[in-house]
């Protein structure tokens, strides 16, 4: 690693925190290699112990490092970053990035639909709607749950579909309709144990939640869908510009 300036104004927790970014971003430290303890850290640099736990903290916090408890500390996998200026499914995004989309089928069953889903897809409250609930995995690791609700003429037919592939890709083939708008919501939480389970992450890890309504071409809403993120391998990055400034 490089050296820690003590006479700079940077805060040296900040500049140690960098230099460590730094390795990872390069690829000089991979994914699942040990970074050193606060100790060897503040041996290494001549610092304070607080001020490497400092830094470790603020690693983890970001999602760059994780921690093994009786093992170490050690480099997360990158972050997979999906852009929120194009409509994109879940398996455009993978494929994108060379890796392979799955989803494991958890539930799929017909249901009346409740008032935020009603509200979502613009039908009154318990309209008959097909309730789509999967796992969705990048190389067989799971990135989010699902729980889609789709509401369109022959609907049913999807409950004798194969769904662990593209269902935009399906419906676009076989009923014609092709996703051209949403509007989506986003918060953080944490996860439920059950979203734990599936996700394969540990007790009180936060999650990003989103909420969205999908339009197809001639501006009707066909599906609400609600999903839950591992906050330690998504992030979304938007573009903005401001108006009257371009």
């Amino acid at each position: 690693m490089a050296t820690i300036d003590k006479e700079s104004a940077v805060p040296i927790y900040l500049q140690l925190k960098r230099l460590i970014e730094r390795q990872v971003i390069n690829g000089s430290l991979q994914p699942h290699s040990r970074i050193p303890s606060e100790r060897e850290l503040s041996e290494q640099f001549d610092i304070s112990r607080m001020t490497a736990r400092r830094a470790l903290l603020e690693l983890t916090r970001e999602g760059w490092i994780y921690t093994s408890v009786g093992k170490g500390t050690f480099v997360a996998e990158p972050k997979i970053s999906q852009s929120l200026q194009a409509l994109t499914s879940f398996s455009e995004d993978m494929r994108a990035r060379g890796l392979r989309p799955s989803a494991a089928l958890l539930r799929h069953a017909m249901q009346p639909a409740d008032d935020e889903v009603a509200a979502g897809l613009r039908i009154p409250a318990e309209t008959a709607v097909l309730c789509v609930e999967r796992l969705r995995m990048a190389d067989v690791e799971p990135m989010a749950l699902e729980r889609a609700h789709y509401h369109f003429p022959g609907m049913e037919e999807l409950l004798s579909s194969s769904l662990d592939g593209s269902i935009y890709e399906l419906l676009r083939e076989r009923f014609r309709i092709i996703p051209t708008e949403a509007i989506q919501e986003f918060e953080a939480r944490l996860a439920t144990p059950p979203e734990q389970e599936l996700l394969r992450v540990s007790a009180g890890a936060p999650v990003l939640t989103i909420a969205r309504t999908t339009f197809d071409s001639a501006g009707r809403p066909f599906e609400f869908v609600r999903s839950v993120y591992r906050a330690d391998r998504y992030r979304f990055v938007a573009r903005l510009i401001r108006e009257g400034e371009r």
